[in-house]
């Protein structure tokens, strides 16, 4: 495998429709940042950086011990706040791990290093995890993804697919996990395309990519993940927290 330089981006965007401020909402006693932080630390990228746009975060941060860089407000994505983050950083690889995912394994940030270094030289990679239709067919908020003979993702849509039409064979299931490693070139393009037709209509930017050409290879992993979209969420994480004894 080639040695690849990698830099790890977190954003960190304070406002939040669904649940102001989340980014820095304590969980078992620190923020919420901190958790993705620190994972996000333990994993092989050579460099860890949080983009925010709130001097509020920023400091919360350094004080945790983290990078952290200010960028604009008026980022469409977290991708576009990346690019801003990472794009004077000499680097191979940038990897948008997800600021509202406390329990982020190294390990899954490990294993799209290794398929970035691979011999297939994706434009990306990301994160898919088994799934079942009772799980994930009929919930528009979990992302599900078609995969490829050879480990490439097709598709990736909020309605259940592959359908299972009445005498099908059924197959798996994958649900995908928000998390990217794009080349550095790769994230250059993808922020310069226009939205295009597929991500206006599902609201998945991901299928911009796709629609443009660009090859994203999945990893499989089973380890689960609460993401924290509301203060729901955020009581699921406390109690996954009691019950896991995560440090």
């Amino acid at each position: 495998m080639a040695q690849l330089k990698t830099i790890a981006v977190i954003p960190a965007r304070l406002a939040s429709t669904r649940f102001p401020e989340k980014v820095i909402a304590e969980l078992g006693g620190k923020p919420i940042i901190q958790w993705v932080w620190e994972r996000t630390a333990k994993s092989r990228a050579d460099r860890v950086l949080i983009a925010t746009d709130s001097e509020k975060v920023k400091a919360i941060a350094e004080g945790f011990g983290a990078e952290a860089v200010m960028t604009s407000p008026n980022h469409p994505s977290g991708s576009d706040r990346i690019w801003e983050a990472a794009k004077n950083i000499e680097c191979d690889v940038i990897i948008n791990v997800q600021g509202d995912e406390p329990f982020m394994k190294p390990e899954v940030i490990d294993s799209l290093i290794d398929v970035m270094a691979g011999a297939d030289q994706p434009d990306m990679a990301t994160v898919v995890v088994p799934s079942t239709r009772a799980e994930i067919a009929s919930n528009p908020n979990l992302p599900k993804v078609v995969v490829g003979a050879d480990g490439s993702a097709l598709y990736f849509s909020r309605s259940e697919i592959p359908f299972l039409r009445t005498g099908g064979t059924d197959m798996p299931l994958y649900r995908h996990w928000g998390i990217y490693a794009y080349r550095r070139a790769a994230l250059e393009r993808f922020v310069s395309l226009p939205e295009s037709p597929l991500e206006k209509c599902e609201k998945l930017e991901q299928l911009r990519a796709l629609e443009n050409g660009m090859k994203i290879k999945v990893v499989k992993t089973h380890f689960q993940s609460i993401g924290i979209d509301t203060p729901e969420d955020l009581v699921r994480a406390e109690n996954y927290l009691r019950e896991h004894n995560e440090q």
